[in-house]
């Protein structure tokens, strides 16, 4: 399990991610604001303003689940959970928090949430 020092430097990580990405919502809720009173002269212009809503809004969409997810970490240093799988209850390893500092599952486990998340979709 990390050490103190450790889960202070992934804290530390951590908030500056959240408020990189509060910054980015922020910004991508003005953009879609501004592509809505753009004035639309063809139905060309109608289709590049469309997608290009589209698009800001599915980064503000991935981007709020990586809040949600870097919230969840936070709250799980904050209760001496941090860095233990949520699945298994076995530590996961410092290098895979590194990589993604929000992770709540070790790498088995993610791999057997991946291929359940994979069938429950082609099932649908």
């Amino acid at each position: 399990m990390p050490n103190k020092k450790q889960i202070e430097e992934m804290k530390g990580i951590l908030l500056k991610r959240k408020a990189l990405i509060e910054v980015n919502i922020q910004n991508g809720k003005q953009n879609i604001d501004s592509l809505k009173n753009q004035e639309v002269n063809d139905e060309f212009d109608y289709a590049e303003v469309s997608s290009d809503s589209y698009t800001e809004g599915l980064i503000i969409n991935q981007q709020i689940n990586e809040l949600s997810e870097i919230d969840g970490a936070l709250h799980r240093i904050k209760e001496g959970t941090y860095g233990i799988c949520e699945m298994c209850d076995e530590v996961i390893s410092l290098g895979r928090l590194k990589a993604k500092p929000f992770a709540k599952y070790c790498i088995v486990c993610r791999e057997l949430v991946e291929k359940n998340n994979k069938e429950q979709s082609k099932n649908k």
